[in-house]
């Protein structure tokens, strides 16, 4: 099949464009022929120095996947040859989605949103999973409460949808060229984080401090975002935060540092937003598979205004 390879640790020049051998199903598994996948910041850091995911080159790297069933191993339940899935792959010691074909356990796999094309769906597992997860999950969002996030990129995006959806009220910081669009996908207000101060914004244009902080920025924000979040409020971080944190301990907060574990669960939460209209994968590019080297360098750039799809089926 083919596959785009790194042939080693490095930069955007260890992809090799290689014929390997197609996988086969295991028993609770299934093979996937893979329409699209898409590239995410941990995808450039295990290209990098990835031994620490357990990762050998030469392999095949990425993180999600959209695409059809093909077959399954004789122990699944849930899926039949020509069901459209999605799913986010499983990180440690196991083989990515930029080839034509993967498998994957089929409990950490599910039914594609119907109203979504393969290229739109996998946009969604990795950051939709990862904002679904903090924002539902560890951060337990209610209706009527106030939710900030810093940063819109894709996971971000996703989350300020995610929260709106669920009712509450919703703060963003975003660069410049992305402050109209967050405001578009269910932010209150979009707060420029390079001309505005989030805290000053919030003390001064909102009543009360904010019940739901999620971080995907890293460095002090977390920290930062104590002084105006609400006593026994909640943050959530993808991130290590960094900081003094005695004004988090004197206000009874809960912090939640997260890591995706891959599950159905919040896949079959997206999917049921994406076909209620509620939730929209925010795209920047389609590439194709031949041109992941570009899409690493874009994603490690600046200036983005979503996801970038890897189009490998050629949808």
């Amino acid at each position: 099949m083919d596959a785009m390879v790194i042939a080693d640790f490095g930069g955007t020049d260890v992809f090799e464009h290689r014929d390997v051998e197609k996988p086969s199903p295991g028993p609770t598994e299934v093979l996937v022929r893979v329409h699209a996948s898409s590239v995410n910041p941990v995808d450039y850091k295990i290209r990098q120095a990835g031994s620490w995911a357990g990762i050998s080159p030469p392999t095949v790297i990425g993180y999600d996947v959209s695409g059809v069933v093909e077959a399954v191993g004789e122990a699944v339940m849930d899926f039949e040859p020509g069901d459209e899935v999605f799913y986010t792959p499983e990180i440690f010691g196991k083989q990515g989605s930029y080839a034509e074909y993967h498998v994957a356990d089929e409990s950490i796999v599910a039914q594609k949103p119907t109203n979504l094309s393969h290229t739109e769906a996998a946009a969604l597992p990795l950051a939709g999973g990862t904002a679904w997860e903090a924002i539902i999950t560890r951060g337990n969002v209610a209706a009527g409460e106030t939710a900030l996030i810093h940063g819109t990129g894709g996971v971000g995006a996703h989350a300020v949808q995610i929260a709106h959806a669920a009712g509450a009220q919703v703060i963003a910081t975003a660069s410049p060229e992305m402050v109209e669009q967050t405001e578009n996908i269910g932010a209150t207000r979009a707060i420029d984080y390079k001309s505005e101060e989030f805290a000053d914004v919030i003390e001064s244009e909102f009543d009360e401090p904010v019940d739901l902080v999620f971080d995907t920025v890293g460095g002090d924000t977390l920290v930062e975002s104590t002084g105006i979040t609400k006593p026994h409020g909640r943050l959530v971080t993808i991130l290590e935060p960094e900081g003094e944190w005695g004004n988090a301990y004197q206000k009874n907060l809960t912090i939640e540092m997260l890591f995706l574990e891959r599950s159905r669960r919040p896949l079959e939460g997206l999917r049921q937003l994406a076909e209620r209209g509620q939730l929209e994968p925010v795209i920047d590019s389609v590439l194709p598979l031949e041109e992941v080297a570009k899409a690493h360098e874009m994603i490690e750039g600046s200036g983005l205004t979503g996801k970038v799809v890897l189009d490998i089926a050629g949808d």
